[in-house]
């Protein structure tokens, strides 16, 4: 009775694992293949499944989630370069029964596929650019590739989300060309704009220089005719009390001498002058003091048109001789 027991307990323990090896749960965006005596039966979706044991078994599983595929592609451009590619591919299974029986049943090695299409494409696009175009329409390259693998891999159940062109890598010594050039041309630039910016200052200055002498000469010139009227005024005075014009004359231009001579020798820095003191060459003094204001109030005179209304006279300057 009690061996009866015992084989009836191993019987029910047996039909009990085996029941329950019938029971499995499937994780959230994943769908499990059931086949039954190995062709297809059904898609298991998330939760807690059942299927008949020893009759049913689980063929594998298909995932929902997008996953991407970087692709490194080696190519030569239309002028010889050659560069590599990395394409990421990004791609997910629609949860369809359809598409998820496609994905399963009709590619053994779907990145391996994808992987092809990739290097068909670029290998066909990238000859024909040259390898500055290369850099500057790598969206075009990345379109072409998701067109490509979008109308081809649908049919195996396979969406394409996006591809992109992560990094474009000519040989190194192309790229150190490529960045001389880039330097060159910049420095060119650089150079040019310096260029035209010393012209400016160039031309700046001298315009300021020009206008400089312009003012000092019409200063100069105001001034000597300042002095003359000075001197005019003190001949007029001394003809008044009975002086002579020409005695008036040389009195006021020797005083203005005297003058000068005292104010440089105050001075702390005052140097050496040699100045002849005879009557001589004190009579050769006043006459080269008078033809000098003579000459500068005629010069004053001639270009009175271009510097405006005569300034009223004013008290006899100083003069360094």
């Amino acid at each position: 009775m009690s061996g009866s027991v015992i084989c009836l307990a191993v019987g029910a323990l047996i039909l009990l694992l085996i029941l329950a090896s019938g029971i499995f749960t499937v994780q959230q965006q994943t769908r499990v293949i059931v086949e039954r005596f190995g062709r297809f039966h059904k898609i298991a979706g998330p939760g807690l499944n059942l299927m008949i044991p020893i009759i049913d078994r689980r063929a594998g599983s298909v995932t929902h989630r997008v996953r991407e595929l970087e692709i490194k592609v080696e190519s030569k451009t239309k002028d010889d370069v050659f560069v590599d590619l990395l394409i990421a591919v990004q791609f997910y299974v629609p949860e369809t029964e359809e598409a998820v029986r496609a994905a399963f049943y009709r590619l053994t090695n779907p990145q391996q596929q994808i992987s092809s299409y990739v290097f068909d494409t670029v290998r066909a696009l990238v000859p024909d650019m040259p390898v500055d175009h290369v850099f500057s329409e790598k969206d075009k390259i990345a379109l072409a590739v998701k067109e490509r693998l979008q109308d081809t891999m649908t049919q195996f159940g396979y969406t394409i989300i996006q591809t992109l062109v992560n990094d474009i890598q000519p040989d190194p010594m192309v790229k150190e060309a490529m960045n001389k050039v880039n330097a060159s041309a910049r420095l060119k630039e650089a150079a040019k704009n310096e260029a035209e910016a010393q012209k400016i200052r160039v031309i700046a200055q001298a315009e300021a220089e020009a206008r400089a002498k312009e003012l000092q000469g019409v200063g100069i010139a105001r001034q000597r005719l300042a002095i003359a009227n000075g001197l005019k005024e003190s001949v007029q005075a001394c003809a008044e009390a009975g002086i002579s014009p020409e005695e008036a004359t040389k009195m006021v231009l020797l005083t203005q001498h005297y003058d000068t001579v005292t104010a440089v020798g105050a001075h702390s820095k005052s140097i050496v002058m040699m100045v002849p003191y005879s009557p001589q060459g004190m009579s050769q003094v006043a006459e080269q003091i008078t033809a000098a204001l003579l000459t500068g109030a005629e010069a004053q005179r001639l270009a009175g048109q271009h510097a405006g209304p005569t300034p009223p006279a004013g008290p006899p300057q100083a003069r360094k001789v």
